[in-house]
Parts: C-alpha cells; structure tokens; sequence
C-alpha cells in the first residue's frame, strides 16, 4: 500500500497483528522491500510483533526523483573532505530517516523498534539519535558509522564495486548480470551456493520496479551524510548491533564501532553470515531481535 510519508509516496506493507508491538525494517542501499526475506518477517511475527517494510525513496515503488542529477561520486567524496559541511547530494540520510518516521506516522505508530540492514543501520542511528521519543530499540544489522580510519571492503570486493559503478547497464539483463556478479562476492558461502536464488530474487526486483537512476542517489545521500560517530554517540535507546563474521564489503569492526560510540549498546558476531541475510541464520537473528526487543519493552 501507499502512504504519505515525510511529503513523498512512500510504499509500504504491513504484518502481523496492528495491536502487537511495532518493528520497523529499513533496509539498505538499493534493495526493495522484498528484499527482507519473508521466513524473517514471518518469523518475528511469530515472536508476538507487527511488522513494517518499506520500499526506501528512489528505489521500488517509492517516491522517484525523475530528472534530479546527483554529483559525481569522485568529485563529491574530494569536495566532503575540503568542505565537510557542504551538502552536495539531492537529499541525505536524515531526509530518509524523516521518511521512516513518516511511514510511522501515516500508520498512527507512536513508538516502534527500528532494525536496520546496512544503508539502513545508517539511517536509524538518525532515527534512533533525532527522532528517540519513537524508537523503542534500535538494532542495526551490518552497518557502519562511516567514521574515519574504519576498514573498507576487501579489495576484490572494492574492485568490482567500482567496475559496477562505471558501468552503462542499459538493459535489465546487463545490471542483472552485474548486480549477480557483485552479491556473490559479499554473500556468505552459504549464499554464494544459491546462485539460483540469487538470480530468481535480483529478476522479480527488476519486475517490480527497474530504475537504475535511483541508487546514484542513494550513494550521494550516503557520502553526503558522512561520519555518523556524533550522531551515534547521541542514541539512548536500547541497541544491540548485529554483525556478520563473514563480512567483505563493511568488515565486523565496522558494526563494533557503532556499538562503541552507543553508551550500553551490545555486540553480536553472526558466524558464517556475509553481508546478507542467509536463511540458516534467519532463526539466530529473529531470536536475537525479538529478545532485544522484548527486554527494551520491559525496561
């Protein structure tokens, strides 16, 4: 369904019983709502929640800002380092972060606990630090502060992440092909060995919505927002930080140092897990969140 959300459509679905406490998912860089694998959203339901995905603004079936031009990524990250205060991106993180609590507000949710993936774990340590009288709990799944001197993505990784962003994809089949080669190099072993599936994900996303323009975007409002350790330092809410063990694109020390600039935020190592959700660790990550969130309810 569509809702009004900090201005802009935003679309969103809704699960589980609306009298049960509120979890909202904020997913990462790119991905669409059905990116959130349903044996976890099924799984936290279970565990007595109502919850919330959204596609994020540029991405899905969300608000499209057709015709706004970015800045070049290169140029960009040089002119953040002269001019760190100059916002050169057509929106950043904390106008996503507005959209998420707008997404609360156009379902009449006073309060919720906010899990982030990635990009997402971003933005609800803005949500989490700028909007805490709605945020029950906060657990950002392999994310980043983005703070200076933490390591990158390995170098592999880094390589054909560049390789992606210059390329021309003009086709859905081209990006497909890109899009496959890049997830099998941050994936766990687990996901690497279900290529298929991968495959089968990546082609009912095109189908839902194909716009390649957005998550140039999406990047901008990432370097554009910058280094997240004072706003992490700010967050008072309940966090626990869940990181996979596995992770080549925002290595484990990147989630450790979210849980370090959080005062009493925990950090939990996911062995085998890369940077996405593997099915056989869905169960170890709804037992971990709903815990979480359970005891932040009791506190």
């Amino acid at each position: 369904m569509q809702v009004i959300a900090n201005g802009i459509n935003i679309e969103v679905e809704d699960h589980g019983n609306l009298q049960d406490p509120a979890i909202l998912l904020v997913m990462g860089y790119t991905a669409q709502l059905i990116y959130w694998p349903m044996d976890f959203v099924n799984g936290l339901v279970g565990k007595g929640f109502r919850v919330i995905t959204f596609d994020n603004r540029d991405v899905g079936l969300s608000y499209k800002f057709d015709g706004v031009r970015g800045p070049n990524p290169i140029r960009q990250l040089i002119t953040k380092r002269l001019f760190p205060g100059r916002q050169m991106a057509p929106y950043t993180l904390s106008d996503m972060a507005r959209d998420a609590v707008g997404v609360l507000d156009a379902l009449e949710i006073e309060q919720a606990h906010i899990v982030g993936a990635s990009m997402g774990g971003m933005i609800g340590q803005l949500i989490a630090a700028d909007h805490a009288d709605r945020v029950l709990s906060f657990t950002p799944v392999m994310s980043s502060t983005n703070g200076p001197g933490l390591p990158g993505a390995h170098a592999d990784v880094r390589r054909v992440l560049m390789q992606t962003a210059r390329a021309k994809a003009r086709t859905p089949d081209e990006a497909l092909e890109l899009g496959l080669a890049f997830s099998s190099l941050i994936a766990s072993e687990e996901g690497r060995n279900r290529p298929e599936e991968r495959r089968a994900m990546m082609k009912l996303a095109q189908e839902r919505a194909f716009y390649p323009a957005g998550p140039k975007r999406q990047m901008a409002a990432i370097i554009d927002t910058g280094n997240l350790r004072p706003v992490a330092n700010r967050i008072k809410v309940p966090t626990m930080v869940i990181h996979g063990a596995d992770d080549p694109l925002i290595p484990p020390a990147c989630g450790r140092d979210i849980a370090a600039n959080i005062k009493g935020a925990r950090f939990e190592l996911v062995e085998g897990m890369g940077h996405d959700l593997p099915p056989s660790k869905l169960p170890e990550m709804v037992d971990l969140i709903a815990a979480h969130c359970g005891a932040a309810q009791e506190a």
